[in-house]
């Protein structure tokens, strides 16, 4: 039963190529909904795996690693689907300005891990994980409501979304180096 919130890190993991393969089958508002339906089911064992570890007062250093990446691995794909297949066509800066933060403070991770040093996610980069999370799923409905229909997405929606997306761009630089300058002290 200790096991369980890393069980469902692994699981996170799992479903994040099951994600992938069920958007990029078909283009249909079915598979767009069936892929979300996969994407709110990994996002959920995020929020469970860490209510069980703090429930259970199981913390591993398995997890601590394992559950961030698990979130990359997440959020990133479901990103890069976003900027380079819906109609939204977030622009392509946002998707590498959080792939270069994710890639520096991974790397980071590692090297404090061959320290034996074990730096847990903050509040800032929970609140920036959550926010991806939120704004893929609200994307995502957006895309299979306006695949299907011969109208585009309205010009504020489309506004709207990006202006999300940059809002959360910024987060996740700001929560990067907030993580870069806790760890130098």
């Amino acid at each position: 039963m200790k096991r369980l919130p890393n069980v469902l890190t692994i699981l996170r993991m799992a479903l994040v190529p099951v994600f992938l393969l069920t958007i990029s089958s078909t283009s249909t508002a079915r598979s767009i909904l069936i892929a979300l339906s996969i994407y709110i089911l990994a996002a959920v064992t995020d929020w469970l795996d860490g209510c069980l570890a703090r429930r259970m007062n199981v913390v591993s250093n398995f997890g601590k690693i394992a559950d961030p990446l698990a979130d990359k691995m997440l959020v990133l794909s479901a990103l890069a689907v976003l900027t380079w297949a819906s109609p939204f066509a977030l622009p392509k800066v946002i998707f590498f300005v959080i792939l270069a933060r994710e890639i520096v403070i991974t790397i980071m991770r590692e090297l404090y891990q061959r320290r034996r040093i074990v730096v847990p996610a903050d509040k800032l980069g929970k609140l920036k994980t959550f926010m991806q999370m939120v704004g893929v799923i609200a994307v995502m409905l957006l895309w299979a409501r306006f695949h299907e229909t011969t109208t585009t997405p309205p010009s504020w929606i489309i506004m709207t979304v990006n202006i999300w997306w940059w809002l959360v761009a910024g987060i996740t630089l700001v929560s990067g180096m907030n993580y870069l300058i806790n760890r130098q002290r």
